[in-house]
Parts: C-alpha cells; structure tokens; sequence
C-alpha cells in the first residue's frame, strides 16, 4: 500500500512539473503580466489537474474523461518532447542576438562631422536651446511623446534598461514563435496518430525459419493479434473488424498474445462476444497480458475459454499437423507474479519435459520473457505488450526494459516476434507505430 502511494505520488509530481514548465514556455515567456497570463495560468492548473482524473475516473465508470483526458496526455507529451528540442535552438539564437548587441554598444555610434563655420559661444541675447538643463547647464533632449518604455520603482529606467543584449521585445518575439511552432506541430503529430490509432490495423505476413520444423509442415501459419486493449474507447465494433480480419487470412492458428481488455467481464463481455466467431484449422489460443490482471484475470479466463479459444496457462498443447508435430506452449504474464489472482509464469511447467526433437512456439505476452524461454530451447516466442512503442520517441524508453520492441529479434538463441498489437492503452494515438495484425508463416529449413 505504501508503495503504491509513493508510486501515485511520483507520478503527480512529473505532472505538475511538466505541467509548470508548459506554462512558462508557453504562457508565462510568451505574455506580459496581465489578464491573458492569469487566465494561462488556470487553464495550466486544470490540465495538469484532468490527467490524474482521467486515470482515476475512468478506472470508477467515469469513461467521458476518457477522449478529452487521453488526447490532452498526448499533447502534452509532444509539447514538452517539442519544447525541449527546441531549447537549444533558441538558446543559440539569444546568444547570438546578445553578442551582436553588445558588439554595437561596445562600438558606439561614429562621431558627427564638424561643421565648418560652426557657431561660436552664445552671446548675450541669444535664444538658448530647447531641451532640459543638466547639472552644469548643459542642454538636455526634449521629451519623447511616443516613449513608451517601463520605468523602475522611482520612475527612472527599468532595471535591466542598459543592459547589453537585452531586447524584451526581440525575446518576446522568439517565445512566441518557439511556442507557435510548438503547438501547431503537436496538434499535427496528435491528429496523425489519432487517425491511425483508430483505424483498421495493418496486416504484416512474416516468414521464420525453424531448424526443427518437419518438411511436411513447412508454410504453418499463425494469426497473431495482441493489445486489443477493448475499454473506455474501444468496443466490440473493434473486435469484430479485427474478426473479420483474422478469418479472411485462412491460418492454420490463431494466437491472442495478452491485454485483451481494460476493464471487467461485465463491463466489457458484450465487447469480447465476436471472438467466439474466429476460425482456425487447429485452434484459437490465448495467454494473459498484465491487463487482465487488472481487469479480474479469473472471470477473463473462464470467459475467453467460454467463448471457444484455448487458455494456456503455463502449459503446451501438440499440434498435430500435416504429418508432423509442433509444441504451442503459453505462459502466464510476468505481471501475476505476487498478485496472488494466479499462479507466475512457469516456465518448467509450460516446456519441461518435452520431445527436445519437436519445435516449440511459446506465446508469452511480454517479450523479456524470452531471457527464461531460452534456458528450455524455445525456438520461437511471439509477443506483443509493447505496442512498437506507440507514440514515438517513447519507443527508444521501451528499450530499457524490453529486448524486442517490434518486428522479430533473438535473444540468447530464441527468436521472438513482436507484433505492435492491435489497440492503445491511454491517448488513442499512434506515432511510428501503427495497429497490426501478423500472420507468421514458420519455414522449414
């Protein structure tokens, strides 16, 4: 519980703080004190105050947070990714604008010719200069009607008045073009991944070689779908389009690799329905994903498995086709281990004690899984969970902890194919990598 609270804490002070340095680039640098930054500065407090709500709401039923709560995350994270790519230009161009004003003050201006047959003295009766009088009676320049400039607290010059470099105007000007730039490009990239999230997922076909794989069952074909993600903005019309997908490619199997809801059998049951209509010559699996363990991973697994597909749950299956035989093995998500809703993945019960003769393909919903699949030979893993990334750069922080973020990779001698998954989790947004069905076609040597 302790830990929990301390997470959630985190999580709101990353908010605040982007939140506060979103303000200041885009509001606070780029207005003069006043009503516009006032009001700035509310609309900053509210959105930072709609992202943790968002989260909370729509985990209690509250799912109209969901659109403008998520795509606001979305922009937020393109803001402030945009932001600080542009904080070395602009420090550049400052820089550069402070030397070349200092470069003038340090010149000065050329001095005026001398007029020849100046005047001389002033003698009596002359009319004296218009302009103030200084200290020693020297002539002063009248009053400017358009100088507009602030003064300081005694009504002389503004405190950094004089200062070489310094032009509020010119970093006025810069600010707000950084933040123009800014925003119009984050709406831009936001509304690209908008519309690729919620459209049809693209069908990627792969060929893997198995150095095991018997002649007579070279060209096994699997549909591989993941992250269906069905939840607050996500509903069955999604399931059936990718139904209907999966059925037209004819496999010979059909994996469901974990995170196939975000919410509970009641909620979203209705939602699930259509998979009951995949077809397959040998079967539908599936395996959990962490989502399911937020979602009542017991009720989901006695659902799916009522709606025809096979749960694998630290087990294998033979699947005996064309004249040969190959091992479909499946792992619980890494997620259940301490949750105690069910048992830890299992690797020695999923592939132990097998026909090291027969190729095996494990299903586990997490790529880093492949580390423990290794140790027990495991020819291929097929994997989704992290969705290519979603939203790019984020790709390059899945890297930390994945070792395959997308498309198929080895790791310690086991190849593992990741597809991007077929939904979002958060911001329907998808930047660099878009919704994806694959069908895997196994090679035989």
């Amino acid at each position: 519980m302790l830990a929990m609270a301390t997470f959630v804490g985190f999580v709101v002070l990353v908010i605040g703080l982007i939140h506060f340095y979103l303000w200041k680039r885009m509001v606070r640098d780029t207005t003069r004190p006043g009503r516009a930054r006032r009001v700035g500065a509310v609309v900053a407090i509210l959105l930072a105050l709609l992202v943790p709500a968002t989260m909370a709401g729509t985990q209690n039923g509250f799912y109209w947070l969901a659109w403008p709560g998520y795509l606001w995350l979305a922009l937020m994270f393109y803001l402030l990714v945009l932001l600080l790519v542009l904080e070395v230009p602009t420090a550049v161009v400052r820089l550069v604008l402070r030397r070349r004003a200092r470069s003038a003050t340090a010149t000065g201006p050329e001095p005026e010719p001398a007029l020849v047959g100046a005047p001389g003295p002033a003698r009596p009766g002359d009319a004296r200069p218009a302009g103030r009088t200084g200290d020693a009676g020297s002539p002063t320049p009248p009053d400017d009607p358009d100088d507009t400039s602030p003064t300081g607290d005694a009504g002389g010059p503004p405190p950094t008045a004089g200062v070489p470099g310094h032009d509020p105007s010119r970093r006025l000007l810069l600010a707000r073009g950084a933040a123009i730039f800014a925003g119009l490009t984050a709406a831009g990239v936001t509304g690209y991944g908008v519309r690729t999230a919620m459209g049809p997922p693209r069908l990627d076909r792969v060929r893997i070689p198995l150095a095991k794989l018997p002649r007579s069952m070279d060209g096994l074909r699997i549909a591989t779908v993941s992250d269906i993600h069905l939840g607050p903005l996500r509903g069955r019309a999604h399931t059936e389009r990718i139904v209907a997908m999966i059925n037209r490619l004819d496999a010979d199997l059909v994996a469901v690799v974990g995170d196939l809801v975000d919410g509970s059998v009641a909620e979203l049951g209705a939602a699930a329905e259509p998979l009951r209509d995949l077809r397959s010559r040998y079967g539908s699996f599936f395996v959990t994903g962490n989502h399911e363990y937020y979602s009542g991973v017991e009720e989901w697994v006695r659902e799916v498995d009522r709606l025809g597909l096979r749960v694998l749950q630290n087990e294998r299956q033979e699947i005996r086709a064309r004249g040969g035989v190959l091992d479909l093995a499946g792992v619980n998500d890494v997620t259940a281990d301490g949750t105690g809703l069910a048992a830890p993945a299992d690797y020695a019960a999923a592939l132990g004690d097998r026909d090291p003769s027969r190729p095996v393909v494990l299903l586990a919903h997490q790529p880093v899984a492949a580390h423990e699949a290794a140790k027990f030979g495991v020819d291929l893993q097929l994997s989704g969970h992290t969705h290519g990334g979603q939203m790019v750069p984020f790709n390059l922080a899945v890297k930390l902890q994945q070792p395959v973020v997308s498309g198929l990779g080895e790791v310690d001698g086991t190849k593992v194919y990741v597809t991007n998954g077929a939904g979002f989790w958060g911001p329907p947004v998808r930047v660099g990598a878009p919704p994806q069905v694959t069908l895997v076609e196994l090679r035989a040597p």
